[in-house]
């Protein structure tokens, strides 16, 4: 054969099958279907609420615990006194007694008061976050072959949106 033939055979053959096709040949998903391209007119987003979300944070909390100076106040009252009895003579006893009584409760009540303890606790705190508005889908309006159609879509098609054309008699 020569070029000429070939490429005559071939043609003929492309153009045979294209007519078969064309006459109902089984396409896609065993139809009689066929792909094609429509030009996308709108695409909406649509959306709608997400998950409730919550923000949580760890916070170091330094508690002062409150000290009972009572005690400290009459314990150092006693220990001033005793010593101010012992240092004071005669009639100067009573008055070292009362200034060592009354410096002792001063003192004892200070110490009781520094030595109260602390306590340090991490605590969490919660917090309820706006509702986060999501697209859930497109809503897509596209003509095909003069016709305007709508579907919803999971994504975004862009400019051109590829079709399914599937053609059965009717009845």
């Amino acid at each position: 054969m020569t070029k000429s033939k070939i490429i005559l055979s071939a043609l003929a053959l492309v153009l045979t099958a294209s007519s078969a096709f064309a006459q109902g040949v089984p396409g896609p998903n065993g139809g009689n279907a066929h792909y094609g391209w429509a030009d996308v007119l709108r695409v909406d987003p649509v959306y709608g609420a997400g998950a409730p979300q919550q923000q949580c944070q760890d916070q170091t909390v330094v508690q002062q615990n409150p000290a009972n100076t009572t005690g400290g106040t009459i314990l150092g009252a006693v220990i001033g006194g005793v010593l101010g009895n012992t240092i004071g003579h005669g009639r100067g006893r009573v008055a070292t007694t009362a200034v060592g009584a009354v410096a002792g409760g001063a003192v004892g009540g200070q110490v009781a008061a520094n030595s109260a303890g602390q306590s340090v606790q991490t605590v969490t705190t919660c917090q309820q976050l706006p509702q986060q508005r999501q697209v859930m889908g497109y809503d897509v309006e596209y003509r095909y072959r003069g016709e305007v159609y709508q579907s919803r879509l999971n994504y975004d098609p862009g400019e051109r949106l590829r079709v399914l054309v599937n053609v059965a008699p009717a009845e």
